[in-house]
């Protein structure tokens, strides 16, 4: 697989899905278990400046990763945000999807989101870092961990895929 860049940090080894225009990876630091990101290829900070053929590869590998993380984590539902922008709370100035599954019994309800605005904050320093944080809550992950983690999920949503065509 050639390199694959998150704004300027490359990501490769985190990535468990790549299509046509876009990628999945594993999160440096989820809120909770099964937190990935979809990104473009292209480093584009908005949404809008995808082109017709990249946002229709784009929202189908969020759906097809969306469906994905759902089964293999057992998740009652997931939340799916985007941060269009500074004012948003883009940190990182590329276009990503977070996909964050979500249980009944989780207690966060709309807390995820300043959650989600809180990692946004710290993450440009953390993919430069990869070190622990004063953030009690979540710690950063190792790249090995964060590998293992890519290439078990890169083989279970290749099965998964399977299944969705039999």
């Amino acid at each position: 697989m050639s390199k694959v860049l998150f704004s300027n940090f490359n990501v490769t080894s985190q990535v468990f899905y790549r299509s046509k225009y876009s990628y999945a990876l594993v999160n440096l630091k989820p809120i909770v278990n099964g937190h990935v990101l979809v990104v473009p290829l292209r480093v584009v900070s908005r949404l809008k400046e995808l082109t017709k053929e990249e946002s229709i590869d784009y929202m189908e590998t969020v759906q097809l990763v969306h469906q994905f993380i759902e089964k293999y984590y057992n998740a009652d539902g997931l939340n799916i945000a985007i941060q269009d922008g500074n004012a948003a709370g883009q940190s990182v100035p590329h276009l990503h999807t977070h996909l964050i599954p979500r249980y009944y019994p989780d207690g966060y309800g709309d807390g995820i989101y300043a959650k989600l605005e809180d990692n946004e904050q710290k993450l440009e320093n953390n993919y430069r870092k990869f070190k622990v944080l004063s953030d009690e809550d979540r710690k950063p992950r190792t790249l090995e961990e964060m590998t293992a983690e890519a290439e078990n999920l890169a083989k279970e949503l290749e099965t998964f895929k399977g299944n969705l065509t039999s």
